[in-house]
């Protein structure tokens, strides 16, 4: 039976397919791997396809300085797990933002960051972190692409599809993916708070931290909103 489908996982163009093997050690070689590095792909990855090329001549969208093209890669893994500096290396080998579709026993995962020129000099990528969908299962329908006007407000809203939270009405795609970075450290905090409050004894510690833990969650609940 058919999953329903996911907006993060798209049916992009046969016309955009591109299906080329990249070897890892052409990635060592184009982002300086270091050993650490190189044996995370050899434990966790299997195989890198460059599986679509969203280009003018493929999608017949216009280019942007800031977005020429957008590739797809699909990535089989050995671990359910894999560790985001693998995807990290990756965007810092290629010049161009990438979506990422992960692969482990017959179930996929949408993956990416936001991956913008670096102001100050052009040759160099700024990334965020990673944002990611659950594991969907093996069936799950394709969404259409995004109906977009250029390249650059394709992946902008390929992006949106992985975002945890939505969008607040005019906020620009920088200022969101920097909402859910806040959001995400905030959680972490209220971890943390939560878990310092079970393991307290003393009465007048508690109330501290319980009060302290109130403050987290509402600013949580600001950021969510």
């Amino acid at each position: 039976m058919n999953q329903p489908a996911h907006p993060a996982l798209v049916s992009y163009p046969a016309k955009a397919a591109f299906g080329r093997t990249l070897p890892k050690n052409k990635i060592y070689e184009h982002s300086g791997a270091n050993t650490r590095l190189k044996d995370l792909f050899v434990k966790q990855v299997e195989q890198i396809v460059w599986q679509y090329k969203l280009a003018p001549e493929t999608v017949n969208l216009s280019a942007k300085s800031a977005v020429p093209e957008v590739q797809v890669f699909a990535i089989q893994l050995k671990t359910p797990e894999l560790n985001w500096d693998v995807l990290r290396c990756i965007d810092g080998a290629v010049q161009f933002p990438i979506v990422f579709e992960l692969s482990f026993d017959g179930q996929t995962q949408v993956v990416a960051c936001y991956k913008r020129l670096n102001e100050s000099d052009a040759s160099r990528w700024v990334l965020s972190d990673y944002f990611a969908t659950k594991w969907l299962p093996r069936g799950s329908e394709r969404s259409a692409m995004p109906l977009a006007l250029d390249l650059a407000s394709l992946y902008e809203q390929l992006l949106h599809r992985l975002m945890p939270l939505p969008a607040r009405p005019q906020e620009s795609l920088a200022a969101l993916v920097a909402r859910v970075e806040q959001a995400e450290a905030k959680r972490r905090e209220v971890e943390k708070a939560a878990s310092r409050l079970e393991r307290e004894k003393q009465f007048n510690r508690k109330v501290e931290i319980n009060a302290t833990l109130r403050q987290l969650k509402t600013e949580l609940e600001q950021l969510a909103r």
